[in-house]
């Protein structure tokens, strides 16, 4: 098992933990638990795992001395779900008794990972090609955060996606977007076409008044200056809306 040998983080592990365990070697209970949950997931992988046990795996390296099964279900009580967990935002992971600046980098570790395996799927790809790997990116990006965040997609004459951009962040229900941005940016990178992506905290992908006028005028100056706007994707918790597929452009 020495490829999983856990080499301390340089934090204070203990300083948001309530009871710190004595100095010498970990109880048996906790090092007989790490061990067959490791086992459990190099043989059956994450589909063999409740949320709450591959939660624990994350845990084991930030806090390597206690008993991480109670912390991981707190995390769940309070987020909901795995996915939620990690994209919790800091200030409110540290809600949680328990959570401290290691629990919080590991967190934002397989957060980053899972953001940039996705987006190596279809940065440099065709876009409308690899459409299932795209909306897949933006739903893992996007789909969990507790606040709107608008995304634009630029692609270049073939449609391949060149950039990826965060264009504004937003509130739990408005991002403010400025259209005449968006489609300078679009010249800066000599792009050819676009696809904007916001997300809906609410869950519902239901585009609202504004968001049907904030792409009408994206829309229009991308017309008035030869520009292509492929779509606009609103990704809720558990399914995306398509503006084309809906008719609404």
């Amino acid at each position: 098992m020495s490829s999983f040998a856990e080499q301390p983080l340089p934090f204070d592990f203990d300083e948001a933990t309530p009871v710190s365990l004595p100095a010498g070697p970990r109880p048996s209970y906790i090092v007989d638990h790490r061990a067959r949950l490791r086992a459990r997931f190099m043989a059956g992988g994450a589909q063999a795992m409740p949320d709450y046990e591959l939660l624990e795996l994350v845990l084991f390296r930030a806090i390597p001395r206690r008993d991480v099964k109670p912390l991981a279900y707190d995390l769940l009580q309070k987020f909901g779900d795995f996915n939620r967990v990690i994209t919790a935002p800091e200030p409110r992971l540290r809600e949680v008794s328990g959570v401290g600046d290691a629990v919080i980098v590991e967190l934002k570790i397989v957060e980053a990972a899972a953001h940039r395996m996705a987006r190596a799927k279809v940065l440099n790809q065709h876009a409308i090609s690899s459409w299932d790997a795209l909306v897949d990116y933006c739903h893992t990006t996007m789909a969990h955060r507790e606040t709107e965040q608008f995304r634009v997609l630029y692609l270049d004459r073939k449609n391949v996606l060149i950039a990826d951009e965060e264009q504004a962040k937003g509130t739990v229900d408005h991002v403010p977007v400025y259209p005449r941005e968006v489609a300078k940016r679009a010249l800066e990178l000599n792009a050819s076409a676009l696809i904007l992506v916001h997300n809906h905290p609410s869950g519902d992908p239901t585009p609202s008044q504004s968001d049907i006028s904030m792409t009408q005028q994206i829309e229009a100056a991308c017309v008035a200056l030869g520009l292509s706007l492929h779509d606009h994707l609103i990704v809720g918790k558990s399914r995306e809306l398509s503006f084309k597929s809906e008719g609404y452009l």
